[in-house]
């Protein structure tokens, strides 16, 4: 089994390629020899695959599996009593979801790597925080499902933990107003699912004639962009209108998916989503060859965290386009890359698509 804790100790963009080829050679070895021998479906589809792991050597020749076959698929390479936390995506209607199991010690580096991660961007003090949903939401028994998970995730980096959305999922002023007021004049952490800042957040304030003092706020956002994309919100208006609402100015889009829990994308300075230390990103062809820098494909990602189920290397059913590697202009290694959405006719799924106005 690899062991992962030597990374935390390294900065989480700190690696160049040939650094980093040669720690995934070693890493995805050792963590595929893991669950082919702890998890009989996972050696059962190697096996049919023909899959030889003495001829792999880099992260784009180990096989990956459909992000899909966990709605299918209970996958897991501990005993049931090792269980300490089942995930769940977020679904709706009759739509199965992925279940995630954990032990505790891949839990544990989930928490880890994603606060190195953050704490690149934030900074490693916590910050007064204002949560873009309601608090029922990580109080119901759907409490570790994505969008709750990732609500109670990211609250480790705040204090004064304020939800800004009532009950009913509407924004509330007085709440909202009297944290402003509060806090507005040092750095605040902002966190929510694209759609519900928009939806509830941003274009309420708008509506209403009201701005808020937030110029030293940063806000972290992630999933639900497909709604945003059909009523003409790209990123960079979704940026001018809190800029307009809040005053807000440091915006982080993150990617990244239940099944890869910890190891996210974070969108730096310039606009690129990057891969850490504890993850990679490779972008596949009709043919599921790689593509080189530049070229559009289906979304490949790789993570060295998933210890209790073979997630370590998956295919999205998103496309993406790999931008570059080592040279973004924000200064940190690895590859980043863009995403542009969902392929066609793919299973819609997402965090905050799962709340609708009613």
């Amino acid at each position: 089994m690899f062991d992962i804790a030597p990374l935390f100790d390294t900065a989480p963009y700190g690696l160049a390629r040939d650094a980093k080829e040669t720690l995934y050679a070693d890493a995805l070895r050792a963590l595929t020899a893991h669950h082919y021998g702890h998890c009989a479906p996972y050696r059962k589809m190697l096996d049919g695959l023909g899959f030889d792991a003495a001829k792999a050597r880099l992260a784009a020749d180990y096989p990956f599996l459909p992000v899909r076959l966990f709605k299918d698929m209970e996958l897991k390479s501990v005993a049931d009593g090792e269980v300490f936390k089942t995930m769940t995506s977020s679904g709706t209607g009759s739509q199965r979801l992925s279940k995630i199991f954990l032990d505790r010690a891949t839990a544990a580096n989930q928490t880890k790597a994603l606060t190195k991660i953050v704490g690149d961007f934030i900074g490693k003090s916590r910050l007064p925080m204002l949560v873009i949903d309601s608090q029922g939401t990580v109080q119901s028994r759907h409490s570790f499902s994505a969008r709750g998970a990732g609500i109670l995730g990211f609250s480790m980096f705040g204090k004064d933990v304020t939800y800004a959305l009532g009950p009913n999922m509407e924004i509330d002023f007085e709440v909202v107003k009297a944290f402003a007021e509060k806090h507005g004049q040092g750095p605040v952490l902002m966190f929510g699912f694209t759609f519900i800042v928009y939806l509830q957040f941003i274009k309420p304030l708008i509506e209403s004639g009201r701005r808020l003092p937030l110029d030293n706020g940063i806000l972290i956002h992630g999933g639900g962009w497909k709604k945003l994309i059909d009523a003409a919100i790209d990123n960079d208006t979704f940026k001018a209108l809190l800029r307009d609402a809040s005053g807000v100015s440091r915006v982080h889009n993150y990617y990244g998916m239940v099944e890869q829990t910890g190891s996210i994308f974070m969108e730096c300075e310039e606009g690129h989503l990057h891969s850490s230390i504890y993850s990679d990103v490779i972008i596949r062809d009709n043919d599921f060859n790689p593509c080189p820098v530049g070229k559009q494909g289906l979304i490949e990602l790789v993570s060295l965290l998933p210890g209790s189920y073979p997630g370590h290397v998956l295919l999205t059913e998103d496309v993406g386009t790999l931008e570059g590697e080592d040279d973004c202009p924000c200064g940190r290694k690895g590859r980043y890359f863009k995403v542009h959405g969902r392929i066609a006719k793919a299973e819609v799924r997402g965090c905050s698509d799962t709340f609708s106005r009613h």
